[in-house]
């Protein structure tokens, strides 16, 4: 991502997340305010493109999906005590507008441009900032999330949930297992979400042309995909930094859970991407 723009990534998962809310019925994930923060033509351009494209509705369908499975997770932790959300590398996600957990904190990080970038948004669309949420804006090149978060006055006793979506791929791995590291070593309790990219050689022929296709398109806008797990590793390499409970959901969990019995054909498709649930 350039350092005087936001990322064109998040602007594309934002408009598939309110393509979903029109194209899409029954819904697996409810955002009122998907297209309202993007504005009527940028929702509109992202009707367009999701409408021409007949392939596209499956990574929107995993997008929905992932962005349900955080929530769901989410709502587990709080029922459990959890008062700490954190939002990593946050783009336009519409959680902390739109639902109210009272006595939730919540914390969006991400980089300054897009975070600024965000903020025009919402001031524009006319969506409050509730009270319950911090914005911390960090640069990944020369400072942690946990260097961020203690700056915005975050709370390091008793547990947090984090959700990491949309961003491991753009990342090396060992820069995505030093964050979970730092994440596993929070308070007990503490979980994270995430989705990640398994290994292009682990795929069969079709797959390696999607995956090669959609790693094309995402070079192109400058945030070329750089981070690939083995689904077995990941297991041990999150165990050996602290975590205790692991769910990991391939593209038939997936599916069984959120797209069961649908009469529009909506569904994760191919074997790219993988949702995690980590819990220290």
């Amino acid at each position: 991502m350039r350092e005087d723009r936001p990322s064109l990534t998040a602007l594309r998962v934002a408009g598939r997340r309110a393509a979903h809310q029109i194209i899409d019925s029954p819904r697996v994930f409810d955002d009122p305010l998907a297209a309202r923060i993007l504005g009527a033509k940028e929702a509109d351009a992202a009707l367009a493109r999701e409408s021409a494209s007949p392939h596209s509705r499956y990574l929107r369908a995993f997008i929905a999906a992932r962005s349900r499975y955080a929530e769901d997770q989410l709502a587990t932790a709080v029922s459990r005590g959890t008062k700490k959300y954190v939002v990593l590398g946050a783009g336009l996600d519409t959680f902390a507008y739109r639902i109210r957990y009272s006595d939730v904190q919540v914390f969006e990080i991400d980089h300054p441009a897009t975070q600024a970038w965000k903020q025009r948004l919402l001031e524009t669309a006319g969506i409050a900032i509730p009270e319950n949420l911090t914005f911390v804006p960090v640069n990944f090149e020369n400072e942690s999330f946990s260097a961020g978060l203690a700056r915005a006055g975050f709370d390091p006793h008793g547990p947090a949930f984090f959700s990491w979506l949309g961003v491991t791929p753009y990342l090396a791995p060992e820069t995505v297992l030093s964050n979970l590291r730092m994440i596993a070593a929070m308070s007990p309790g503490t979980a994270v979400v995430f989705d990640y990219a398994v290994r292009r050689e682990s795929l069969d022929a079709l797959n390696r042309v999607a995956f090669d296709a959609l790693s094309s398109r995402v070079a192109a806008a400058g945030e070329p995909v750089r981070g690939f797990f083995d689904p077995a590793e990941l297991a041990q390499d999150l165990r050996r930094v602290g975590f205790r409970e692991i769910e990991d959901l391939g593209t038939g969990e997936i599916n069984s859970r959120y797209f069961r019995d649908r009469n529009d054909g909506l569904c994760v498709r191919g074997a790219l991407a993988r949702l995690l649930c980590a819990t220290s």
